[in-house]
Parts: C-alpha cells; structure tokens; sequence
C-alpha cells in the first residue's frame, strides 16, 4: 500500500512510502539533501519497519529538534499505527 506523509521541522516537504507484509518496499522523498536522502531510501528498502524506526528514531539534524530520518521514522510509526 502507498503512502503519503509531510514531513515536520526538516527541509523535504514530503514522502511517498510503499509498504507491504510490514516491509518498506520503496520511498520517494521530495526535496531535502537530495543523496543522502536516496542513501538512506537505498538502505531501508527491504527492511522491516520496526528495524527503520529501531534506527532512524530519535537522530537530530544539526539545532533541530528532529531529521529526515528521524521524520521518516514518525512516518514509519504512523503507518505502523494505523493512523496514514
């Protein structure tokens, strides 16, 4: 199932998540460091959403109080939820 979340505090304005059997099978990001965002999609592709959300909680970017991969993990939990 494909998912949609705008993401909070962080330069990408949004994230386009395909999920089945609780495994992430693809992630666009608009916007943001474009290679390190294709980085951290190339990675958590194939990954369980527990295993990315164990990972990318909780990392800060520079003053701010949160990150791409941390607003990718808040996705992740949201769908995880049942509230995207």
């Amino acid at each position: 199932m494909e998912y949609r979340y705008i993401p909070h505090g962080v330069c990408s304005t949004e994230y386009i998540i395909t999920v089945e059997d609780n495994i992430v099978k693809d992630i666009k990001i608009a916007n943001g460091c474009n290679g390190n965002l294709q980085g951290i999609a190339s990675l958590i592709t194939g990954m369980t959403l527990d295993e990315i959300i164990k990972k990318l909680k909780g990392i800060k970017c520079g003053h701010r109080n949160t990150s791409c991969p941390d607003q990718i993990a808040t996705a992740l939990e949201k769908i995880k939820n049942g509230e995207l």
